[in-house]
This record gives C-alpha cells, structure tokens and sequence, in this order.
C-alpha cells in the first residue's frame, strides 16, 4: 500500500544528505570537541561550522560568541529561554509573563510551573488566529518576559509576532522576547531582528534534520546583559549555557538539513503554498468538512474539521488507507484534554474533538492530494452514518 505522508509538522523524513552527513561524522569524526587533542579540534570546527551556517540562515552573518547554543530539541530550546530568563532574574514572586493562549504544551507547562512558584503569567487572545495587540498594550505593563509562538502548531495561524514585541517593549522595555519559531523555520521568511526576538528556538526534525537537536538564538544584548542563566549545568558546553557534550552528528546533519532548505526556500514556499490552497479549496467542498482560516496562515498548515466524527475516528481511518494525518499536535497526541489552540482559535469542545490537521512538505504532490482529498470524502460518507 503506498503512503501518503501529511503529518510533516510532527516530524519529518531525513533528508539524503542530511543522513548522509550525520553517518560521515558517526564513522569519520567521532572526537568530543572539548578534547584539546586533534580529534577534539576536529569536532570542535564541525560544531563551530555548523553553528555558523544555522546562524546565516536566521540573517546573522558575523555571531557574537554564544549567539547560537545547541540544545535536545525545540522543548530544551523553549524551556531554557523560559526558565534561563526568570532564573536570571534571581528573583521569585509576583513578576508578570506574557504568553498566547494556544502556545505548544512545553512553554504553556513552563509557564504553569511558574505560576505555582507565584509567578503571574497573562495569556494573550489569539481569536482567529490573529495575536490582541489591544491586550497586550493594555497588560504588558511590568513584564520581564513576552513568548509569543510565530506559527501556531494545530491551526497554522502566522501570528505577527513583530507589532505584537514592539507593543511589549513600548510599555515594557527591559522586557525578555522569545518566539518559538519551530514551524516557521524554513517555512516562513523571517530574522530574529526582524520579528523584534531577543530570543528564537529553532528544531531539526521539522526541517528534514536529526531528531533530538535544537537550537535557541540569543541575542548578544541578552548575552552582555546576562538576562538567560544556565538551566543544565556540568562542563560549561556552549559557552556555559547549555552543559552536556554537544551531539555533533546530529547538529552536522541539523546543519545540513538547514542549508539544503535554504538554498531551495523560495521555490519551496511557492510549492507548499499552492498545494496547501488547492486542499483547502478542496475540502470546502465536502459536505461535513469545514476548514480553519487563520487570516494569516504558514503554507504548510491546513486545519479542518468533520462534523460528528471524531479526529481519532478519522484519523484511524486515513490511516487504514496509508494516509497519515494528525489529530493536533503529536507531542500532547496521549493527552484526553481538549485542545487549548483549538478552542483558542474559536472552537467549541465539540468541534475541536472533531478536527484534524494536515501538514505538508515541498516533496508532497498534487496527486497524493487528491487521494487524500478523496479519502476524506469517503470517510464523512461512510463514519457520519455510523455516529
């Protein structure tokens, strides 16, 4: 049976290269750079080499030390930016941090386990998949940080991140800006300056990367004001802020994976783009099947939803077929909980248990498309009955 791969948002296949580099680092340089010997330097320029291409990609061409630290994935990436900014505050209690109401489930549970420690955390309204700016002119006041998600993981909202930190920093300028950039990357044109981020978490598996590699950018204001503390401590790796031996093959193969992308983002883009609003058009079609509009949507997102049948229902069906799809995020997908993005975005209970998300790749065609399409159709005639 042939597959039909649309769950690219939860992980992505490796790209050839990208295996290719991880296996070549694996077998021929297998040193730990921070051994002085020459095995070590031989890590240590492959780690260095990777850290500047990964940088060029978010516009920074010439990286203060420290700028780029190398983390297990985008979660470590969204924690130490969380957690490292309210640990260098040294402070505890009743300090005010502002996050969206439908953020992936790592910063919402950071930010959970601050409000516990007395920490008072304001979730800003994302209704339609569009960031209250009034809201956050009018609360912003006093934050040391705002964590604001560039693309929403379940809706595919395209939040502007930029208005809504410089809304942040007119009433608030000392204040901490981090987005989790995860699925935009390489999926949205954008640079740390540009969205206003003093901090950016990035992951390599979202892009055709090794799994269990990320990134955070650090800005170097942030860097020479000492505003992000270490939250894993031991050898001093990354410029003291992320301890632990760098996993070399697996950021070799990040590297990789990131300048392959790069070098084919525009045609790309324009790729997912057209596909992404071909399936749209087509599932508004089916009777049962609505589709979540965000205003602003990342081309490879699309949101939709069956009336009456339930996504797992759906989803098990799609499956049979060698359709893989997602019933929201796959890092909550064992949660029973209904989805916080979802009813964020302006879904009843009802409706969200009943919404699946397709997310698509530029090796994705206009043929799979309509097998899913197709699927989809029969799964509405054929579950509807049976509800």
């Amino acid at each position: 049976m042939k597959e039909i791969y649309f769950d690219n948002s939860a992980t992505t296949k490796m790209s050839e290269g990208a295996a290719s580099k991880m296996a070549e680092i694996i077998k021929d340089h297998y040193g730990n750079p921070s051994s002085l010997h020459g095995r070590g330097l031989d890590a240590e320029n492959i780690l260095e080499g990777a850290r500047k291409t990964i940088l060029e990609t978010l516009g920074i061409t010439r990286a203060t030390k420290g700028e780029l630290v190398f983390t297990s994935g985008g979660t470590e990436s969204n924690n130490l930016a969380i957690l490292g900014t309210v640990f260098a505050k040294r402070r505890a209690g009743n300090e005010k941090i502002l996050i969206t109401d439908g953020e992936h489930s790592c910063v919402e549970n950071c930010a959970e386990f601050l409000e516990e420690r007395g920490f008072t955390v304001l979730r800003v309204p994302t209704y339609a998949g569009e960031l209250d700016i009034n809201f956050i002119r009018g609360n912003a006041k006093g934050a040391i940080l705002a964590s604001f998600m560039h693309v929403n993981n379940e809706t595919g909202a395209l939040y502007n991140v930029a208005d809504a930190f410089s809304a942040v920093k007119e009433v608030s300028p000392s204040a901490v800006t981090h987005s989790d950039c995860v699925q935009s990357y390489m999926k949205v044109k954008f640079t740390p300056k540009s969205l206003g981020a003093d901090l950016v978490s990035i992951s390599s598996h979202k892009i055709n990367g090794a799994r269990g590699v990320g990134a955070l950018y650090i800005s170097p204001d942030i860097l020479k004001s000492k505003k992000i503390a270490p939250i894993v401590f031991g050898g001093g790796q990354e410029n003291g802020i992320r301890s632990g031996t760098e996993n070399v093959c697996a950021i070799a193969a990040f590297a990789e994976a990131s300048s392959e992308h790069w070098a084919s983002f525009a045609g790309d883009v324009s790729k997912m783009t057209a596909l992404r609003d071909y399936i749209t058009d087509s599932l508004l079609k089916i009777d049962g099947v609505s589709v979540n509009l965000p205003k602003q949507r990342a081309p490879h997102i699309i949101s939709f939803t069956t009336k009456g049948i339930r996504s797992e229902t759906m989803l098990h069906f799609l499956s049979s077929k060698g359709i893989y799809v997602s019933s929201g995020s796959a890092c909550s997908s064992h949660s029973n909980k209904v989805s916080r993005a979802l009813t964020a975005f302006g879904l009843k209970k009802d409706e969200a248990d009943s919404t699946l998300r397709a997310s698509i790749g530029a090796q994705n065609t206009t043929e799979e498309a309509d097998e899913f399409i197709s699927a989809v159709k029969e799964g509405v005639s054929r579950l509807a009955k049976r509800q």
